[in-house]
């Protein structure tokens, strides 16, 4: 055997890791052995892949996953390599932060102070005509949800142009919890003036997105408006929560799946402005 290959044993040594660490890393394609004996199958590698080996070891104490290791790994030089990693780490800052605000949220709700925050919330109702909807519904999880409010909502306000244009605010309606574990569904729903046109447009459209037509009967919503801020998760928790118990303190029973009616221009709002009302359809 060529004196510069070392056994798995002496290289896992070398490397600070495990012979076990070595054949996933192997499996998955993130470090490959340099030889490979066809008869007892022992694996030998090269002192220069120490390197490499502590890298994938050095990305996985960050939660790395092996697919974003492996891109990491593969990139062409350092700088591209570099680049991945800083977008993987604002991903997790990203995530660390909205779970830092979750846990301020459970911890009011476990320490009895919910109803302050549910305090900073004014509940009304409003009384909704009738109206025609053009609707696009998917199974989405908590991570997905945000980018397809805004392509699905896009795709629907397009398609409007053909339906006699658009009559009300665009709303999500959820009908079943939408969370990292449970998948909905959600409904992207448009107001347009022309029933037979967006039938029509409906039709064109196929099995494209799961588009549909339906009427919701005229119907009285009570609603909390949140500012752009206060859509984030888990503040939009507590304006739904802040309705949920307004209503049966009013006399009131739900009658239907609750939404987020987006009545303002998204990207133009600022942090403070109010984009949104949390809303249950009531009797």
């Amino acid at each position: 055997m060529d004196d510069e290959l070392l056994t798995i044993g002496a290289f896992a040594a070398r490397a600070r890791l495990s012979a076990k660490a070595l054949r996933l890393y192997d499996r998955l394609g993130l470090l490959t052995p340099a030889h490979v004996d066809e008869l007892s199958g022992y694996r030998y590698y090269r002192a220069d892949q120490i390197e490499r080996a502590r890298l994938v070891a050095l990305l996985r104490q960050l939660d790395m996953p092996l697919a974003q290791v492996a891109e990491v790994v593969e990139a062409p030089d350092g700088a591209a390599a570099a680049d991945r990693l800083t977008a993987y780490w604002a991903d997790v800052e990203t995530r660390v932060a909205g779970q830092r605000t979750l846990a301020e949220y459970l911890r009011g709700r476990l320490s009895g102070r919910s109803s302050e925050m549910y305090g900073k919330f004014v509940v009304e109702t409003v009384d909704v005509p009738e109206q025609v909807l053009i609707t696009e519904t998917r199974h989405v999880l908590a991570g997905e949800l945000p980018a397809w409010i805004g392509a699905s909502l896009g795709r629907l306000e397009e398609g409007a142009r053909e339906c006699g244009g658009i009559t009300a605010a665009p709303f999500v309606v959820y009908h079943s919890e939408v969370s990292m574990e449970s998948d909905g569904p959600a409904e992207s729903c448009v107001p347009v003036a022309d029933e037979a046109a967006a039938r029509a447009w409906v039709e064109k459209q196929g099995r494209t997105h799961a588009t549909k037509v339906r009427v919701e009967p005229a119907q009285r919503l009570a609603y909390t408006r949140i500012t752009k801020a206060q859509v984030a998760h888990p503040q939009i928790l507590a304006a739904f929560e802040a309705v949920e118990e307004w209503i049966p303190g009013q006399g009131l029973w739900m009658a239907g799946p609750c939404r987020e009616i987006y009545f303002a221009d998204w990207d133009a709002a600022g942090a403070e402005d109010p984009v949104c009302d949390v809303a249950f359809p009531v009797r």
